[in-house]
């Protein structure tokens, strides 16, 4: 088996095939009937072609997870996956890539099965649940699944195991009605599953509050496990020791046949005896530290080798053992022989023409070791106290003839006397005792060579108040019209003695009072109990309470109401039986109660709900109790497996005839075109370069899709990533760069039908600040910003610009335009005299660039000498038709963005200025802000659509001409984000 690490070094001939192996996990036994191996494999080119093989053969196996051999991969990693496991399962798998081996594993199924299975539990809310089971085999670790999911030893479960590894328990904690469901123990190839019923605490007194942890335990495999595991290690004992004794006849046949034929040969073997062998063979018995000696004469050709041995460990020379040997005997001498010498010895005598052995046993005696506890109190009452306790685990070699008992009385510092104790009987009952007084006792064994040491017990109390605990409820045998049949199960706490009898009580239907059956002064003494004082009609519960020495205890959970009426008629068949929902791996039923008959039918009062799969002729009951609601939701279905369902009808009278569907079921989710279930879909991702790039899509379609994602209309390249589940589709590019920018299409499509949905991802960096500002006067009382493009502005259609100025008036810093998507901007109303300092900025979606700074911007203001010219002034006509001084551009701009276009005009008097878009006046219309400030006129569209698409004109005219400037607007893409053109 190749070494389960997390990597592994590659030959050379898969370094051919394979970049990278990894995540090696062998395989192992995940769920009942399903084992997985599993591993990460990066191919270079992956459409290699991996094969299964198992002992050497060839295995054949497909993506679909029904199959016996299936391959399922996420990404990189590949999981394999062995269903419905036989014995014939077990050996060693190989995967291979292109016929070169690059991972092995040993599957070995172990020989154990269940002897006790684990139960159905029902436990109240807030109680333990106790599952338990026993194997026919010692198994270390077993696998306990609940829904499916494996369990883990924590504060929520408590998994366990025996000394003996064969009884294992499982206990689920503080039970919630949430913890309900199917749990299953898995050894193995073995399995078998139960399920766990938590019923909610109803009590009126605790609603609305928090209902406080019980300390009882419900569940348990109603049997006594110890006693069962005690017979199977008897019998696996009996087992190993016949089949050891197979083995040893086999070897003393091989060793016959091996003298017989040494016998053939000329030679001399070493041979005992008679007379010694018969004296050698007898018993040897000594006490605990003295000798014991064995001797044995023999013949044979020389040399012989001569060995002694105790329980089959070879006997040397040392402070306890002597051997002597001579050409014709050997004496072993064991001095200061101990108990646990005692066993068997063997002499072994060998030379070239053969080998003999002669055997024999030593028994040690002596005192016994001390009675075992805990001490078994069966009776602690006023008056008396009755327990028991266990024999010594080792009686010495001799029979226990009695045991010695001595009593103190806690807070005396005097022992007295009890007396012997028959040794067949470890049980005493001391009736000399004082009401509320705590003993202490002593306990030695006696045999016939002494005394044991003494075991001193735990304080016992005398005439302690301890009331048994409640009984189950008691259940309704069976109820008639002047009688109803009941039993009951002994209470679990009999309060440290033994049960003398029960009270029965019953309460009728609406009443509050409850009245006793038998008579208090006689308790019933069996666990069953025929009530006859009834009135036909009336509807009857139940409780009973167990009785011991000090009294009786808490009564029991009541019973489930019964009317003392004759057995009714069973009911007929369901109505309506249909389908009402269904996924992989569950059903939902619904039905209708079945029409009632008097002497023919009578009401329904539960249901049983059956399932058969196609390839089983059996029917399975999904419950094991009835249920009472007229819908049920099936679960643990395999995937697209045809199923045929029915549904019984039941009350006191028995079952009704099964209705069943009237065809057979696939499992499987109604047929369901392809959608997004995501309320919010981001249509538009933007990563830093370097930065992983993750996008997860959300989804609902039966059956399940076929996904695919496409970049641009194209496959998506071997760095990225996409991992899907049933509902969910991720794709990670790890270390995004510039050029995975672009739209990313995922596709889903089944049966009926296909939907798509687009992202764009954006894979950016912060921008690069503009080059070089310079300023221009083009119009007096203006100032025009221009600059060099940023370097990033050819590789980012969303880079923009942002421009901000300060002046020496107001020291800080205003912007004064941004979404700026060309390298120009003239500001107006610019003072002179006052100094202007400007800032550019480069901005895109992943941030703002350092500035670019500008030359200080200065009009001087001219002081000149005022004179006033008393000559008659000449009229100066300074009027001057319409002329443009900076005239349109030409825009193109992304949908979704704003547009801005300005041009400059000058003429006296004022021209009136007019925008038109394909020769229609705009000047009226709100969808455009058109401003004409100091002869600067601008008009920006704050939201580019396909309609603004045209040829716009600028018309200037006073009384003394006109001039007219055009320009031509394109719409292009789709954008997200608003900005100027």
């Amino acid at each position: 088996m190749n070494p389960p690490t997390s990597e592994r070094f590659l030959t050379l001939a898969a370094c051919q095939f394979i970049k990278h192996l990894s995540n090696l996990k062998h395989i192992e036994v995940k769920g009942s009937g399903i084992a997985q191996f599993e591993l990460d494999i990066d191919l270079k080119d992956p459409n290699s072609k991996i094969f299964l093989y198992k002992d050497g053969v060839m295995v054949a196996f497909s993506p679909d997870e029904d199959e016996k051999h299936s391959l399922k991969r996420v990404g990189k990693k590949y999981v394999f996956t062995v269903k419905d496991l036989l014995p014939e399962d077990a050996g060693m798998y190989q995967v291979d890539v292109e016929g070169v081996n690059i991972f092995s594993t040993d599957f070995k199924i172990p020989s154990v099965d269940f002897i006790v299975k684990i139960q159905e539990v029902k436990a109240m809310e807030r109680e333990d649940a106790v599952f338990e089971c026993v194997l026919s085999h010692p198994f270390p670790k077993m696998l306990w699944m609940g829904k499916n999911a494996p369990l883990e030893q924590g504060d929520k479960y408590d998994i366990t195991v025996s000394e003996d590894k064969l009884i294992h328990r499982l206990l689920v904690k503080d039970c919630m009605p949430l913890d309900g469901g199917i749990y299953a123990a898995v050894a193995g190839i073995k399995s078998c599953n139960a399920w766990l019923i938590v019923e909610a605490d109803n009590d009126p007194n605790l609603r609305g509050k928090k209902k406080v942890r019980k300390t009882t335990q419900a569940g348990g495999a109603g049997a006594d496990l110890q006693k069962i595991a005690q017979e199977q290690q008897v019998k696996l004992q009996k087992e190993k020791e016949e089949l050891m004794e197979t083995v040893k006849k086999a070897q003393e046949e091989n060793e016959q046949a091996k003298a017989l034929a040494m016998e053939t040969k000329t030679g001399d073997p070493p041979r005992f005896d008679i007379d010694a062998l018969a004296e050698f063979s007898k018993p040897v018995i000594v006490r605990a530290g003295e000798k014991a000696t064995f001797k044995m004469a023999f013949v044979g050709r020389d040399p012989m080798k001569v060995q002694w041995y105790l329980e089959d460990e070879e006997l040397l020379d040392g402070a306890n053992v002597k051997r002597e040997i001579t050409y014709h005997h050997s004496r072993l001498l064991l001095s200061k022989c101990q108990r646990k010498d005692t066993g068997e010895v063997k002499i072994k005598i060998k030379n070239e023409f053969g080998t003999i052995e002669a055997k024999s046993m030593l028994t040690v005696l002596d005192r016994p070791t001390p009675p075992q506890g805990p001490l078994d109190v069966i009776e602690s009452s006023a008056s008396c106290i009755e327990f028991k306790w266990r024999p010594p685990k080792d009686d010495g070699g001799s029979p226990v003839t009695n045991y010695n008992l001595e009593r103190q009385q806690v807070g005396r510092n005097t022992w007295k006397k009890i007396g012997d104790v028959p040794g067949d009987s470890p049980i005493y009952k001391d009736t000399d005792v004082d009401h509320g007084r705590k003993y202490c006792y002593r306990i030695r064994a006696v045999t016939a060579e002494g005394v044991s040491e003494t075991m001193e017990t735990e304080d016992v109390q005398a005439g302690t108040k301890a009331y048994p605990g409640p009984p189950a409820a008691p259940k309704v045998v069976s109820a008639f019209k002047d009688c109803i049949n009941l039993s009951w199960v002994a209470p679990t706490n009999t309060g440290g003695t033994a049960i003398v009898g029960y009270n029965l009580e019953k309460r009728k239907m609406g009443s509050n009072i409850w009245s006793l059956v038998n008579p208090d002064e006689e308790p019933i003494k069996e666990k069953k109990h025929a009530v006859k004082d009834v009135i036909e009609g009336m509807e009857y519960e139940f409780r009973v309470s167990a009785i011991n020495f000090s009294g009786s205890g808490e009564p029991s959970v009541p019973s489930d109401f019964v009317f003392a009426r004759d057995p009714k008629k069973p009911p007929g068949k369901v109505i309506d039986l249909k389908v009402t929902d269904s996924t992989y791996t569950t059903l939902c039923l619904s039905w209708s109660k079945p029409h009632e008959e008097e002497g023919v039918q009578d009401e329904a009062k539960g249901y049983f709900v059956e399932i058969r799969p196609a390839e089983d002729t059996n029917w399975h009951r999904c419950t094991t109790n009835g249920i009472i609601m007229t819908s049920y939701t099936i679960k643990g279905l395999k995937s697209m497996a045809m199923y045929w369902v029915r549904v019984v009808a039941i009350n006191e009278g028995g079952e009704g005839e099964p209705q069943e569907l009237d065809n057979y079921i696939l499992a499987m989710p109604p047929p369901v075109r392809p959608r997004f279930t995501d309320a919010k879909m981001n249509s538009f991702v933007v990563v830093k370069a370097g930065n992983s790039a993750r996008v997860n899509i959300n989804f609902k379609a039966s059956p399940w899709p076929e996904v695919s994602w496409l970049k641009d209309s194209s496959p998506v390249s071997k760095r990225v990533t996409i991992s899907n589940t049933e509902d969910a589709s991720q794709l990670l590019i790890p270390s995004a760069e510039r050029s995975d920018t672009g739209v990313y299409t995922i596709i889903l499509k089944n049966l009926v039908g296909q939907e798509t949905f687009s992202v764009e991802i954006r894979v950016t960096d912060e921008p690069k600040p503009p080059g070089p500002v310079e300023l221009d006067e083009n119009v007096p009382g203006t100032v025009t910003v221009s600059w060099t493009a940023s370097p990033d502005e050819k590789r980012d259609d969303r880079l923009h610009y942002m421009v901000s100025k300060r002046d020496s008036v107001k020291r800080a810093w205003h912007t004064i335009a941004d979404h700026l998507f060309n390298n120009k901007f003239t500001l107006c109303n610019i003072m002179p005299g006052r100094q202007y300092y400007f800032r550019v900025y480069a901005k895109n979606d992943m941030g703002t660039s350092n500035p670019s700074e500008s030359p200080v911007w200065e009009v001087t203001r001219k002081k000149e000498k005022f004179t006033v010219n008393t000559h008659e002034s000449k009229t100066c006509n300074l009027e001057t038709p319409p002329k443009f001084m900076i005239p349109l551009k030409m825009h193109a701009a992304a949908q979704g963005y704003e547009c801005y276009m300005s041009c400059a005009v000058g003429g006296d008097p004022a021209p009136h200025v007019t925008w038109y878009r394909d020769n229609v006046s705009l000047n009226t219309n709100t969808n455009y802000y058109i401003t004409n400030t100091c002869g600067v006129c601008s008009m920006l569209i704050l939201r580019v659509g396909p309609k603004d698409t045209g040829d716009y004109k600028v018309i200037a005219e006073n009384p003394l001409g006109r001039a007219e400037c055009s320009t031509k607007l394109t719409v292009r893409g789709t954008a997200l984000n608003k900005s100027h053109c």
